[in-house]
């Protein structure tokens, strides 16, 4: 066997530019599946992690009835959350939430108003870091209101100007109250953007709950994990906790987010398989060329005695060994490449509106999955393996006096 290692390895090297041509078509496919899955896991990272802070968060309580009706009267009490007491917990926070009309002297729209905890929400989403004109809101403020930037523009309001609420009470009763904007914001998302506006929930709950109402009464409670991997065990908890709350995570709140996490994945399968499908014929191809330049010397060993096995096992070996050499010089390039970009990002700003459409950041920071590694290892090795079975079978079947005589 070790006879036949030795002459596989130095076949491949008989011909040094032909070898290095499947080489490097090796280096280059890897490397480019490695960069893509990379980018493509930013940017569905991003997408996601911008989804769960702007809008779901990794958790949400309701009322079980709060969002078929959207009624305020389906609340839930925030001191539920002393139950919460978990390490897994990054942060919590609780919200009113409305679905009402935002007024201005240029028209109106229907958005959702959020009637925040201005600490503990900035704790969970970083709102104030996205405030871009004005100030976030304080505990103080209680006739203030954020609004996007994307609003602003549409109604033709800035910094101050009165905007109008209206909305149904916990009784049904419709309700109306001025706000002046005192904040500014874009998450980057115009989705969340267009359709939501930010109060303090101090200044909006007594128009919506008579006095008899508890003041902890909120019709959200939005729970951040400290990892993604750690949601359903909380989920888990938090039902046995609080039979009567609906507790939901962001992959049932969101589908899309849920689809986008798994379509990511597949996404890297059929990049692999491109890539397996365009190795496959270069290979073959190569190998082909390689049998039939060595014709004769193929006939004269089986003449001498060389079982066909072992010729079938050289080339197979002769194939194996191109790919030994060009798969960790691919590792390699993927990953100096990808962590390069680690640092600073790769800017996407030049389709900044589209981005905006599907909360995408302008930056998109590549990640790097170890499982890729072993997956395009293994689908490397299992190309070349099928690869080498056609010029392998083509140098057995070949008639030893035949090849001999061939010129």
């Amino acid at each position: 066997m070790g006879v036949i290692i030795k002459m596989a390895w130095d076949n491949i090297w008989r011909s040094k530019t032909r070898s290095w041509v499947v080489i490097l078509s090796i280096v280059v496919g890897v490397w480019a599946v490695i960069f893509l899955m990379a980018l493509t896991l930013g940017m569905g990272d991003s997408y996601v992690k911008t989804a769960i802070r702007n809008q779901f968060s990794h958790i949400q309580l309701h009322h079980p009835r709060f969002q078929e009706d959207q009624s305020a009267g389906f609340y839930i009490p925030y001191d539920s959350m002393r139950l919460l007491v978990n390490s897994d917990i990054n942060s919590s926070t609780a919200r009113l939430i409305l679905y009402g009309m935002l007024s201005t002297g240029h028209g109106s729209r229907g958005v959702k108003i959020k009637g925040i905890l201005p600490y503990k929400e900035n704790r969970l989403s970083g709102i104030a870091d996205k405030i871009v004109q004005g100030h976030y809101l304080t505990s103080e403020d209680q006739s203030g209101i954020l609004i996007s930037e994307k609003l602003t523009q549409k109604f033709k309001v800035t910094l101050k100007s009165r905007v109008v609420l209206t909305f149904q009470d916990s009784r049904g009763e419709m309700k109306s109250s001025v706000f002046r904007i005192a904040g500014i914001y874009n998450t980057g998302n115009a989705m969340v953007d267009e359709n939501q506006v930010l109060v303090n929930e101090s200044g909006i709950r007594p128009l919506i709950f008579a006095d008899s109402i508890p003041v902890n009464a909120f019709h959200e409670i939005a729970i951040e994990q400290k990892h993604v991997s750690m949601v359903d065990s909380t989920q888990r908890i938090l039902k046995q906790q609080l039979p009567g709350v609906l507790v939901e995570n962001y992959r049932e709140i969101a589908p899309d987010l849920a689809m986008m996490e798994s379509q990511i994945r597949i996404s890297g399968l059929i990049f692999i398989g491109i890539f397996m499908l365009a190795l496959i014929f270069g290979i073959i191809n190569t190998m082909l060329m390689a049998v039939l330049e060595r014709y004769r010397e193929l006939g004269m060993l089986q003449a001498i005695g060389m079982e066909k096995t072992k010729v079938f096992g050289m080339i197979v070996l002769e194939t194996i060994f191109l790919s030994i050499v060009g798969v960790p010089i691919g590792f390699l390039l993927g990953w100096i490449s990808v962590s390069m970009l680690q640092v600073n990002g790769l800017d996407v700003s030049i389709f900044s509106k589209g981005n905006e459409q599907f909360g995408i950041a302008n930056r998109i920071f590549p990640i790097l999955d170890g499982g890729l590694f072993i997956q395009l290892a293994i689908a490397v090795a299992m190309t070349a393996l099928l690869a080498s079975i056609y010029p392998a079978i083509k140098a057995i079947k070949l008639s030893p006096v035949v090849a001999i005589r061939k010129i």
